[in-house]
């Protein structure tokens, strides 16, 4: 599947910001500046992710104020600036003249649903879907997938009062895979814009390499073409990259990562 353009890629990209916003328990705003505060001290949840356009201003005024309006909105915990494939024209090279730092860039990749290549579930590796919005089961969710994340314990409770909203939001499906009744890898189906989007695919590090994550992105986006969408979406990790290009995905374009400059700390 190959996007030609900039509205082709759209609904992608607005299933993208549409999870992410949900994260903004302490604040969130989508319009000419999107950004999401979820409060928890964690970069990955807190985050601007676009910069719209604005009046065009060339000499980067428009980024300017953004930034000056960024770091009130986001003071106080730790947090990056994405640039999105539809951010406005210049805002990594403007971002970086006021010194943000490049650490990186994601992968934006596409696959049609019909297209999707067979992926079998490991042997002795069951996976499910996760119903419940108590905190035990919020709680082993985020004790599946945190450690690939970057959520050590001490940010455990904080992100399991987020995802007890999450597990009451009819827009995602949970999916655990478990072995011998232990959780050992997460995805996330996330329905919005026509698109299915997949986050948070996990698996537990001693449990890596044996296709569990491929086989719980198989099942997010089969639940996704259950729904009658016809379009899956997810950023890559740099490991992650490969294994989706065997199930059938495609790179479309690509989120670039900036982190503000260790002085605002």
């Amino acid at each position: 599947m190959t996007v030609d353009s900039t509205d082709e890629l759209a609904p992608q990209l607005a299933n993208c910001r549409a999870y992410w916003l949900g994260w903004g328990a302490a604040g969130r705003s989508d319009d000419t500046l999107t950004h999401y505060r979820s409060g928890i001290a964690h970069p990955q949840l807190n985050a601007v992710i676009r910069l719209r356009d604005g009046e065009g201003d060339r000499d980067g005024n428009d980024v300017r104020q953004a930034v000056a309006r960024a770091r009130t909105e986001l003071a106080g915990v730790p947090w990056m600036w994405w640039v999105a494939p539809d951010s406005a024209t210049g805002t990594g090279d403007r971002l970086a003249e006021q010194g943000f730092e490049r650490v990186g860039a994601m992968p934006v990749m596409t696959v049609a649903l019909d297209r999707v290549a067979g992926v079998p579930t490991p042997p002795g590796v069951e996976i499910e879907v996760l119903s419940g919005a108590d905190p035990g089961t919020c709680a082993e969710w985020v004790r599946a997938y945190g450690p690939s994340f970057g959520v050590g314990p001490e940010l455990t409770d904080p992100v399991v009062g987020i995802e007890q909203d999450w597990a009451r939001d009819p827009r995602a499906v949970r999916f655990v895979a478990r072995e011998g009744g232990q959780a050992v890898g997460t995805a996330l189906l996330f329905d919005a814009h026509g698109v299915a989007g997949v986050y948070l695919v996990a698996t537990a590090e001693e449990h890596r390499r044996r296709g569990i994550g491929a086989a719980l992105t198989a099942a997010a986006l089969e639940e996704g073409r259950r729904r009658g969408l016809r379009v899956g979406t997810l950023q890559a990790s740099g490991l992650g990259a490969p294994v989706y290009a065997r199930m059938g995905f495609e790179t479309v374009a690509e989120y670039e990562l900036y982190r503000p400059p260790a002085s605002w700390s």
